[in-house]
């Protein structure tokens, strides 16, 4: 018969500090629900994970539409040519070449007839048209339209395509290939299911097998996995609903099943490796899963609310990317954390000491000796000054390249796909300059077709053409009741580069206000991807403070209150600066000046992607905080039983050392595992990820934090007179009689030997 575990939060030890007024552990409450209502619990989590992914898959998720995104003019062009009623359309085209021939050979006009004629035949296009000749009279460029709706053209576009390759097995001496937005989209679509799937079948097997390593014993390890995978099915189903009101971009659920394993299995890397480690120091089943739920439950609590707290920051940005991540991020944080919280301790006080069942020779263990951490935590206390110098000189240094930074619009060359229709596009890029990424001016008026108009507009294609940065095709459509016009006109570079930028700045300070703007009644705009990049940068270049500022404050107010000291608050967000510029630095060296091209396979258009900067910050300061808050509640823990600061730095330090370590090892391996997919965003994403864990995991909680703690010492938990209304929270205290973190028969409150014999204490203050 099993006996239910009844948690119940743990008396103060000996030598505590006075608390007075100390309200309860809300974590330990939830767990002690949990415990008392195990069938609850876990039921209802089932319940919860079922009926999400039930409403995933029949209400589906609402992708945001192109006219969702961009930002300032770019995103008013787009606005107005949605609603001018335009033929609902998606445009392909059929790039022919050859080295050796030009446009007047026989072979080449022949290719060109027979490629317009077998697109006709399939009945799936209309408008095809033949006159885009490149400069150099080797390319010819036939467009033309898939007929029904744009939305599900990728489906449609197969028996084209078809039709096109027949062409080109005909006229083996010439390149023939077909693009355009269906071509491609469906070449991404496979493309992106597949990386999906690929990282999905190998995410799991690499962290489980990382999990049997830390832990010894199979089910510890299968536990935090089912854990981190229905936290992450049961945000599918909140994303859903959410969907409807902020629509999701491609990587969203990507980004979410990165960040449901990796914070999933951290949260409950925390909860299980405290109650194991105080099974190891004599604590009974009930005494070890309340300590844990105390201790390890509340770092979880804050940390979750850390993380939520920074992607919120994103809203501020109101663009449909940002607001996609971070709704993702937050509700698969918010899922882990509540699964943490609720189904872990049910678990918990079901299995008892069989959580260890499976266990595997060699490798378990209930607690690690900490010998590395141990021998590192000294020397630092040793010399905290030159160990803080030499950290922060450190990670200065990797943060230099962060000046030089360079953000742009993120292109489907971005990603890494032989297909034949991306190909066929960067091929297009190369004989039509700006043709396949033309800037789009869009012209509203009463009528766009009045003889002064018209004439603006001609004067416009010859201005633009004169600029030397504008390039045709330029093409002109008007909408059906004449009220816009929408012109097309190719611009230099690559599309995102910062030559494209330059052309669309020409087109809209010089060329555009000496014709079209001059007259009377017209409204111009202009989009297209240079444009919308410019706009993006210009808009982030006004989000940032605001974003900052929320994030920073926020995490300082909730540190402030959670440690009650202002000292330890600003220690932290100086701290995870420091480690977020450092990895910036990386990023701008890896992928903006291509060291990184051979290893992680891409290649480099010069720039970062221009959502990644903001979008890692605020996650990698949630991340960041994620560790910090973890080893400053041990280090508490310690404080509060009247231990010497460097004590409790000591403790802290080594007593988290083996569950930050396990963590860190899940996150890595996992962000990593993001750096071999086929989107570059997606590999600076992971690569900016991991190496921030690996910093903060490192250089920050072994030498930077206990370095900086031990240089202030007792002035770390400063709380000015006038702060001393807020609240107390328990962070976790020991049973009585015990030490709650020494263990080998010391008398409570005293430090471990070896920390006496090696003078980095003496006796206790109790």
């Amino acid at each position: 018969m099993t006996t239910s575990i009844t948690l119940s939060p743990p008396p103060p030890g000996p030598g505590t500090r006075p608390a007075p007024g100390r309200r309860g552990n809300l974590a330990g409450r939830i767990a002690g629900w949990s415990a008392r209502h195990r069938a609850a619990a876990v039921l209802g989590w089932l319940l919860f994970v079922v009926a999400a992914t039930a409403l995933s898959v029949v209400v589906g998720t609402v992708e945001a539409k192109d006219s969702d995104y961009g930002r300032g003019e770019s995103r008013q062009a787009d606005e107005i040519i949605a609603a001018a009623g335009f033929p609902d359309r998606a445009a392909e085209m059929v790039l022919i070449e050859s080295d050796g021939l030009d446009v007047d050979d026989a072979a080449f006009r022949a290719a060109v007839a027979d490629t317009a004629t077998a697109v006709e035949r399939t009945g799936r296009v209309e408008n095809v048209r033949s006159d885009a000749v490149s400069a150099d009279r080797h390319a010819v460029l036939v467009t033309f339209d898939l007929t029904g709706p744009a939305e599900g053209a990728a489906d449609r576009v197969g028996p084209v395509r078809d039709a096109v390759a027949t062409v080109q097995r005909n006229h083996p001496e010439l390149y023939v290939a077909q693009t355009g937005g269906a071509s491609i989209g469906e070449a991404m679509g496979r493309t992106l299911d597949a990386d999906m799937h690929r990282l999905s079948m190998l995410s799991i097997p690499v962290t489980l097998g990382i999990l049997i390593v830390a832990f010894g014993a199979l089910l510890a390890a299968v536990l935090p996995m089912g854990l981190a995978l229905t936290a992450f099915l049961g945000s599918l189903g909140l994303l859903a609903l959410a969907s409807r009101f902020a629509p999701a971009v491609d990587t969203t659920m990507h980004l979410m099943l990165l960040m449901g394993l990796a914070v999933g299995v951290d949260y409950c890397l925390f909860y299980l490796r405290r109650e194991r480690e105080e099974r190891a120091r004599g604590a009974d089943p009930e005494q070890a899963l309340a300590i844990a739920a105390a201790t390890s439950g509340r770092s979880v609590l804050i940390s979750a609310l850390t993380v939520i707290i920074a992607m919120s920051g994103m809203f501020l940005t109101q663009d449909t990317t940002f607001i996609s991540l971070a709704t993702g991020t937050i509700l698969v944080v918010a899922a882990a954390a509540v699964g943490s919280l609720t189904v872990l301790p049910a678990v918990l006080s079901k299995l008892g000491d069989r959580i260890d069942l499976g266990r595997v020779p060699g490798l378990y263990r209930r607690q690690s000796d900490g010998r590395f951490w141990r021998k590192t935590i000294r020397a630092v206390l040793r010399r905290p000054g030159l160990s803080a110098t030499l950290a922060a000189a450190a990670l200065l240094a990797l943060a230099l390249p962060l000046l030089g930074m360079r953000t742009a619009e993120e292109d489907v060359t971005a990603l890494k796909n032989p297909a034949p229709a991306l190909s066929a596009y960067l091929r297009v890029k190369a004989a039509f300059p700006g043709g396949a990424e033309p800037a789009v001016v869009a012209i509203r008026a009463d009528d766009v077709t009045t003889p002064a108009l018209t004439a603006a507009i001609d004067d416009l294609e010859a201005r633009a053409l004169a600029t030397g940065q504008l390039h045709g095709p330029i093409t002109v459509e008007v909408n059906p009741d004449r009220t816009v016009a929408v012109v097309r006109v190719g611009v230099s570079g690559s599309g995102v580069d910062a030559a494209s930028e330059r052309a669309v700045r020409t087109l809209r300070e010089q060329v555009i206000p000496r014709t079209v703007s001059g007259v009377d009644g017209a409204e111009v705009w202009v989009t297209g991807l240079a444009a919308d990049s410019v706009d993006f940068n210009a808009a982030l270049g006004r989000s940032v403070p605001l974003v900052f500022g929320f994030v920073l404050g926020l995490a300082f107010l909730l540190m402030l209150v959670s440690f009650r000291s202002v000292v330890v608050a600003l220690t932290a967000i100086v701290l995870n600066l420091l480690s977020v510029a450092a990895t910036y630095g990386l990023l701008v060296l890896v992928f903006q000046h291509g060291w990184g091209e051979a290893l992680l396979d891409f290649e480099s258009v010069g720039a970062i992607t221009n959502w990644v900067p903001l979008f890692l910050f605020v996650i990698l300061f949630g991340l960041s905080m994620d560790y910090h808050v973890f080893v400053l509640s041990r280090i508490r823990e310690g404080y509060d039983r009247g231990w010497p600061s460097r004590l409790s730095i000591s403790h802290g330090i080594r007593g988290t050392a083996g569950v930050i370590t396990s963590a860190a090892m899940v996150m890595v391996a996992v962000f990593a595992l993001f750096t071999t997919g086929s989107v570059v965003s997606m590999k600076e994403l992971g690569f900016g990820l991991a190496i921030a864990v690996l910093i903060d995991a490192t250089v920050v909680r072994a030498v930077l934090l206990p370095a900086v703690m031990a240089l202030l010492g007792d002035r770390n938990w400063y709380l000015p007179r006038w702060l001393e209304w807020l609240p107390r929270f328990s962070h976790g205290d020991a049973p009585a009689g015990r030490d709650g973190g020494d263990g080998g028969g010391e008398p409570s409150g005293w430090p471990p030997y070896e920390d006496r014999k090696a003078g980095l204490v003496g006796r206790p203050t109790v």
